[in-house]
């Protein structure tokens, strides 16, 4: 049978949208001659008990439906974890386990935000808030970082006006920054007295190498009775395949959220969750693990790009990124394809926001051969273009 009327097919207009605001692209992994430093993955197998307790769950017939919410054990847990973060008693009943930290976005955005609905963002920032809230088709507000890359208070303080919501991660992606207690008192300062809320993304939160705890938004009085936290297990414990994450806010958000993710997801696979508790019980020390070689390899990325002329290192201080300003009069997502040609693949820094324009987004995730060798394909390709 011919459909007759697929020619005239129209993507709704949420597709359109997303198309029209989209600055994200597919980035490649290592491969044949090709060193990726694109990837935001470690690079780390998962901690094997993890892996052994959903192959246990699977032995055991753990195969049915989950609770909507997530499993009872995994809430619990992770609500005990949370209370000690939060410095105040958090619920089992208002945290939903999600799809990947994707999903956990996704279901935030577009349960807080209506049509028309201003949206703040830092410029630079992970490109998948700004793709959601055009979903949604809320109006994205972005605002340049300052010249660290920490927000700019000044001009924060003038979008928060009037804004349905702020989306931050922190530790931050693509700068790496971690933004302090004080930065984050000085938000909640911002917003006393006024209904927007707040997504911290904080997936990066067990890779801090500033020598300071660090600071959740939910710890922050002013904050946490106004924020969603959003964690996700593929970062600190090397899960990236396995998409589970979680939610933990105000009750009234969690409902709404739980409706979208439902909706749109359904429950996480019982034996991912039954794995997810096993990293929540014994991972502190494969974190631990990860997060020394990560020290190690941002010090051994950083001291090959400083040899590299014409960069500009920021001061990663958390996450696995370094975000090099270069100094060619060239466009990054033309910089970066040129990079492939000479067997290095990074990311461009206009991924992330306009104010990410001439800079690139390097990860130290890689091996330490990855790192060595993308970094001085990186040096020779910029060597070449320069003398072009």
């Amino acid at each position: 049978m011919t459909l007759t009327l697929l020619p005239e097919f129209a993507p709704a207009e949420a597709v359109t949208r997303i198309v029209a605001a989209s600055r994200r692209k597919q980035q490649p992994q290592s491969s044949g001659d090709l060193v990726s430093l694109a990837m935001g993955e470690p690079n780390f197998d998962t901690p094997e008990q993890v892996t052994e307790a959903a192959a246990a769950s699977l032995r055991a017939g753990r195969t049915h439906y989950s609770p909507l919410l997530g499993e009872v054990a995994l809430r619990e847990a992770l609500a005990d974890k949370l209370s000690k973060i939060a410095e105040a008693p958090v619920s089992a009943a208002d945290i939903l386990v999600t799809q990947g930290g994707t999903a956990g976005l996704a279901a935030s955005i577009l349960g807080i935000v209506d049509p028309g609905d201003r949206v703040v963002i830092p410029d630079p920032t992970y490109s998948l808030y700004a793709d959601l809230v055009s979903m949604a088709g809320g109006v994205v507000v972005p605002v340049p970082l300052a010249d660290d890359l920490h927000w700019d208070l000044d001009r924060l303080g003038d979008a928060l006006a009037g804004a349905k919501l702020f989306v931050f991660c922190n530790p931050g992606n693509p700068t790496g920054i971690v933004h302090s207690r004080a930065e984050l008192e000085a938000l909640a300062g911002l917003l006393d007295g006024t209904p927007t809320l707040v997504i911290s993304d904080e997936a990066y939160a067990d890779l801090d190498y500033t020598g300071r705890p660090f600071t959740s938004a939910i710890s922050i009085d002013g904050l946490r009775d106004r924020t969603l936290y959003c964690q996700t297990f593929s970062k600190s414990y090397a899960m990236t395949g396995w998409r589970v994450g979680y939610l933990w806010g105000p009750s009234p958000l969690i409902r709404a959220t739980a409706r979208i993710h439902n909706t749109f997801n359904g429950s996480v696979n019982t034996f991912v969750q039954d794995a997810a508790l096993a990293a929540v019980r014994t991972g502190d020390a494969d974190i631990a693990r990860m997060r020394a070689a990560y020290e190690r390899r941002r010090q051994i990325m950083s001291e090959r790009l400083a040899a590299i002329p014409g960069l500009t290192l920021s001061a990663p201080e958390g996450a696995f990124y370094q975000f090099p300003r270069y100094d060619l009069d060239l466009p990054s997502t033309d910089l970066v394809a040129k990079l492939t040609e000479f067997g290095v693949a990074v990311r461009p820094g206009a991924e992330f926001g306009a104010h990410g324009e001439y800079h690139l987004r390097l990860s130290y995730a890689a091996s330490e051969e990855a790192i060595k060798t993308g970094v001085a394909r990186l040096g020779e390709g910029l060597a070449a273009l320069r003398g072009s």
